[in-house]
């Protein structure tokens, strides 16, 4: 019998989700190998950031000569079977397993080139979303973090669940193999590539398990090899601090071979649907058409029947009602709206399918049910596969059913899933009806009925991942000791990992495990596998600062590097915190997350046209008020304006018109009955009010208070904005006693001191003349920067790099204008900035003929020119991303993270890669910038 190889970590197969999937490899396949545990990985080629990989040279014992490795991805289950699934994988070299070899790196006798240019960071991949195959594991299942609205929670950014996903394999490998604690490695030693020799060890003794015999797999090495004493091996660790350049989505999702479609297509196929030939008219085409979505409803209808008739009804002998519940979730509710949509849409077709446009305009909102049954369908079919494994009525009467409906063809599983694929698909087929609509009257309503079922798509993508985000914000939940808030009240998660912090007063350096969120950063002491909380510090209250001049290549004796800090300062000048990261590209990834935390809580037109917008959670399906579309997902959709109701996406707030309150007019609009409050912490009902009605509200909401004692835990009050009454704890509020200023605070024309310009990249923050000076004089000619200048009368300064000088120029703000000078006023620093990008400052100054021509920061942290921070031994990436298309932006798009791209309506943008288009998402570039964003917010061009 011929032996097959053994891959390593392979056996951990990736599961998708409905985020945005990476890049594929070198071969077009999707990369499986250590997918979610580990940082090594083999080739593969990334759109416009740098990747470098770890590539492990063969061991010197010619017991290591396995020939033809890697041709077979072999999964072993938490029951200990295995299986095995072709790989379309090279040929590996001698010695190692072509998951973790890159033979363009290797010589012609095996050896490196360079290991330091080919480490990857020890983030990389850690975390992705993958689960143990065909069995699950309970409790200790691993996590499958995707990508918030943006990811749920990026793998690359989340040690927590990077460690937890080892120690789930660690299990498996004790548990279902019987490795003992002495024959494994401890998590560390992979995430931080302290000891890599003996995770090696540990999948040696994997190969030679009986388990894995059975299936003919060839054990590695055949013989006792001292890996650890290979120098290589030794200095991984040191390397993984030296270069943690590891880039965000090399596994975000990785798509795995899903054959949910099939399903759909073999359950609703159009038995009469004829192709469509040459010399078809527009009027047949978009006949069969309107025939395609006719009968693949009835079909679907059918299905949803005989789930209904065959299933539901007999299995309520057996089941519970919660076990019924968890199955089939709300498919009794959608059975209901596929009635209705049916019978109208057959009376439509009566008359010719003229205003089936307005059907699914006017169905969206009952369609909103989907969320809902998408997001639990994963866990329902966990679920049924326990109760079938665990109990043998409900296993007879499954089978039993199943042999009812077309003859045993499909199990149940396979039918939950249908729903799904049928509400996902309704865009498609009235995208499809639209192209041959062209001189039709109904075609505009069409196009509205397209953008609908688009925006229904997008809002079930949402809210399966919200639903993701919100389990693993649990998982962080239940680790920290001593916590006493809901952690997703503030909002998502960005990053966690560990960092060392010190306070401005007190400058010794603590070790500390940091989670970043929206709102806070929640600093703990990691205690083993737990965290004791330590702080919790509010980001309304701070801005960030970078510290350039404290990078200094200083070691502490462990040797590890702990010199790359930035600051947050509070605006009113209290305690302030410094964090330091152990590398430079480690201290980049915080910054950035912080910088789009800060965003997100405090956008940049949070103020306009006299509003006053919060991140906000809507408990019920709410439109933006300027684009019409859902604000999508189930907590923290998008903003609200606390004066005057306003609901709206993050790109749409410039765009709503003027608030409808009058903050000049109106003391806060409100009545003068009862005493004003305002909340210091969301309240959503929990602790529920003993016997009465609770009042939820958020962090900022005004509330009237009817009634309350100082020696009583609920106090009632009247939420403002909304007129709703209820109780609250009185721990959740503060007295309101001078409301006034806080509009009066958002004058049209009055520069902040709190603005926010870290998004931009020619913002330095607090910094000295001198810093500026050794900053800028290794730069080109036409660099700048804007510095704050704390201890002066004015407050910002324009640094620029001029020849071989660099000049200072004083910003004046006087009298609600700023300016360099009285000839030029401007009513923002953002549009000085702007206008002498395009206009030489000659105008203000005659020696100084040049214009703000480069920002600082772009070189250093522009996604386009991640090059320049390359070390000397690192080769040049020779790839360029192929465009396979471009569209043109049809309305504004904010990023809330930063793998995501920021749109403006009319942006050209250049389209890499469409692989997530079935979830919502394509990957482009626009403006420099590299990122995802949603495929229905463009309009595509054509193929390059």
């Amino acid at each position: 019998m011929e032996t097959k190889p053994f891959m390593s970590l392979g056996f951990l197969k990736p599961q998708c989700s409905l985020a945005p999937p990476p890049q594929r490899g070198r071969s077009g396949e999707a990369c499986s190998c250590f997918t979610g545990m580990c940082h090594l990985h083999h080739p593969r080629i990334s759109t416009g950031n740098t990747q470098r990989h770890l590539h492990i040279p063969s061991p010197s014992s010619p017991s290591w000569q396995t020939p033809h490795l890697g041709r077979h991805l072999y999964q072993i289950n938490s029951s200990g079977q295995v299986t095995s699934s072709p790989l379309s994988s090279p040929t590996s070299h001698r010695g190692m397993h072509p998951s973790l070899l890159n033979p363009s790196s290797m010589g012609p006798s095996g050896s490196l080139h360079s290991p330091i240019s080919t480490l990857s960071s020890p983030m990389n991949g850690l975390g992705s979303p993958f689960s143990v195959i065909n069995s699950p594991m309970g409790p200790h299942s691993m996590s499958s973090p995707g990508m918030g609205y943006g990811p749920s929670v990026s793998p690359q950014m989340s040690q927590f669940l990077c460690l937890k996903n080892i120690r789930t394999f660690l299990k498996v490998c004790h548990d279902k193999f019987g490795l003992r604690n002495s024959e494994l490695f401890d998590p560390f030693d992979l995430f931080d590539v302290r000891d890599f020799g003996k995770v090696i060890s540990a999948l040696s003794r994997i190969s030679h398990h009986s388990i894995v015999q059975i299936k003919g797999v060839r054990p590695f090495p055949s013989e006792d090899t001292a890996l650890n004493e290979d120098d290589v091996y030794r200095s991984l660790e040191e390397l993984a601090d030296e270069h943690d350049v590891g880039e965000d989505d090399i596994y975000d999702c990785v798509p795995c071979e899903d054959d949910g479609d099939d399903i759909y297509e073999d359950i609703i196929k159009v038995e009469v649907r004829q192709p469509m030939k040459m010399g078809m008219t527009e009027d047949d085409k978009r006949n069969c058409c309107l025939v395609e979505i006719q009968e693949t409803e009835a079909k679907y209808y059918k299905t949803l029947e005989d789930i209904e008739k065959n299933y539901m009804i007999p299995l309520k002998q057996v089941l519970s009602p919660q076990d019924m519940g968890a199955i089939f979730v709300n498919l009794e509710d959608v059975i209901k709206v596929h009635f209705a949509l049916l019978r109208a849409i057959d009376l439509n077709m009566v008359s010719g399918g003229n205003g089936l446009g307005k059907i699914f305009i006017d169905f969206k909102e009952r369609l909103l049910i989907y969320g809902q049954y998408c997001s639990h369908m994963e866990t329902a079919q966990k679920t049924l596969d326990e109760l079938i494994t665990t109990r043998e009525d409900v296993k007879m009467k499954v089978e039993e059913c199943t042999m009812k409906v077309q003859e045993g063809k499909f199990k149940l599983q396979d039918l939950l899933v249908v729903p799904m694929q049928r509400v996902l698909k309704y865009h498609l087929l009235l995208k499809e009806l639209v192209s041959h609509s062209t001189d039709r009257p109904d075609r505009q309503q069409l196009k509205e009925a397209l953008e609908a079922m688009q925006d229904l798509a997008m809002y079930i993508n949402e809210v399966k991942r919200d639903n993701e985000t919100l389990k693993k914000i649990s998982e962080f939940q239940n680790s920290i000791e001593n916590l006493q808030v809901k952690l997703e009240e503030y909002g998502r998660p960005k990053i966690d990992g560990e960092l060392k912090v010190s306070s401005i007063v007190n400058r010794t350096k603590q070790d500390r495990y940091i989670f970043l969120f929206d709102k806070v950063v929640i600093v703990c002491k990691r205690k083993g596998y737990c965290y004791e909380l330590k702080e919790i510090i509010e980001l309304q209250s701070y801005k960030m600062s970078d510290d350039p001049m404290n990078n200094r290549d200083v070691k502490k004796s462990s040797g590890k590097m702990w010199s790359y800090g930035f600051y947050l300062i509070h605006l009113q000048g209290k305690q302030g915190f410094q964090f330091f990261c152990k590398t430079e590209d480690t201290k980049r990834k915080w910054m950035e997350q912080f910088e789009m935390a800060m965003s997100n809580i405090k956008p940049e037109k949070a103020t306009a046209n006299q509003h006053i917008f919060q991140m906000h959670t809507f408990e019920k399906n709410t439109n933006c008020r300027a684009c019409k579309m859902l604000l999508r997902g189930i907590f923290y959709q998008g903003y609200y304006c606390s004066r005057c109701g306003t609901g709206a996406h993050k790109e749409c707030l410039e765009c709503i018109t003027i608030c409808k309150i009058n903050p000049l007019d109106a003391d806060l609009g409100l009545p003068s009955s009862g005493p004003k409050m305002v909340a210091v912490r969301n309240y959503h009902g929990t602790p529920v009010p003993p016997g009465k009605t609770p009042l939820s509200f958020q962090t900022g909401d005004f509330i009237e208070l009817l009634k309350g004692e100082p020696d009583t835990t609920w106090w009632e009050g009247k939420l403002i904005q909304t007129q709703k009454s209820g109780f609250f704890p009185n721990n959740c509020v503060k007295p309101c006693l001078d409301p006034k200023p806080l509009f009066q605070s958002f004058p049209s024309r009055q520069p902040s001191r709190e603005t926010d310009y870290y998004g931009y990249p020619w913002f330095a923050g607090n910094m000295e003349r001198t810093q500026a000076d050794n900053l800028l004089k290794s730069h080109s000619s036409g660099t700048y920067l804007i510095r704050e200048r704390t201890a002066e009368a004015e407050r910002f300064a324009i640094s620029i790099k001029f020849n071989e000088e660099v000049k200072h120029i004083k910003v004046i703000e006087k009298d609600s204008w700023i300016h360099i000078t009285e000839a030029k006023k401007f009513e923002s620093l953002l549009e000085l900035v702007e206008y002498y990008q395009s206009h030489s400052l000659k105008e203000s100054f005659k020696l100084l003929d040049t214009t703000l021509r480069y920002p600082y920061k772009s070189k250093e942290r522009g996604p386009a020119s991640r090059a320049s921070t390359r070390s000397p031994g690192e080769p040049i990436p020779v790839f360029t991303p192929r465009v396979v298309s471009t569209a043109v932006a049809r309305y504004n798009f904010a990023a809330r993270d930063m793998r995501e791209l920021s749109l403006r309506e009319g942006d050209i943008v250049k389209i890499y890669s469409k692989i997530g288009g079935d979830q919502g998402w394509w990957k482009g570039e626009a403006n420099d910038r590299i990122g995802w964003f949603p495929s229905t917010y463009v309009d595509e061009e054509g193929v390059q």
